[in-house]
């Protein structure tokens, strides 16, 4: 009588490996067909895509500077005049007008910023806090839109509190609010 030495776990493992290379070539092909059907993964060269060949469905625009304003950034009303020699306050040079909804708060409560900036759609404006002797960053922004901008704070630090907005790209900076936290 013959013994054969059939390993039957070996057996049963290659049987598992060739359902699953089989199960990965169909599931690769479907994928494939799929893919290639609706026209994802074209162009193949992994660079990006040209805007203009239309071929792309979305792109970002390359950056352009903003003109800067030649004339007055506020006007006057009918009869007034400015002075010669006067420098104007800080909203009339640079046309950011910033105003504090609350004088008066809690620790912790929300102060409601908001303003205006002439001529300054799609800025960033970056809320300051005069600590120490300069102005610091405080960490909240708000974007203008229309003309217009809004953000709110909370802070925890009492006393009176002075804040004011600044463009992160120009510099410019609004006039100042004083908020009493206590």
């Amino acid at each position: 009588m013959t013994t054969r030495n059939e390993h039957p776990i070996l057996h049963g493992l290659a049987a598992l490996v060739g359902v699953a290379v089989a199960i990965g070539l169909l599931f690769g092909a479907g994928t494939l067909v799929v893919t290639k059907g609706l026209g994802l993964g074209s162009g193949g060269s992994g660079e990006a895509s040209d805007p203009e060949a239309g071929d792309a469905s979305m792109y970002l625009p390359k950056p352009t500077k903003k003109e800067t304003a030649t004339g007055p950034l506020v006007s006057l009303a009918p009869g007034e005049e400015e002075t010669p020699g006067s420098t104007g306050s800080p909203q009339a040079q640079t046309g950011i007008v910033l105003q504090a909804g609350q004088t008066s708060v809690a620790p912790m409560q929300q102060i409601d910023l908001s303003g205006s900036y002439a001529g300054g759609d799609g800025a960033i404006l970056q809320v300051q806090r005069f600590e120490g002797g300069s102005w610091r960053d405080f960490p909240v922004t708000a974007q203008v839109s229309g003309g217009q901008f809004t953000t709110y704070i909370q802070t925890g630090q009492t006393g009176e509190n002075k804040f004011r907005m600044a463009d992160t790209d120009s510099g410019a900076a609004s006039n100042e609010v004083t908020v009493t936290i206590g």
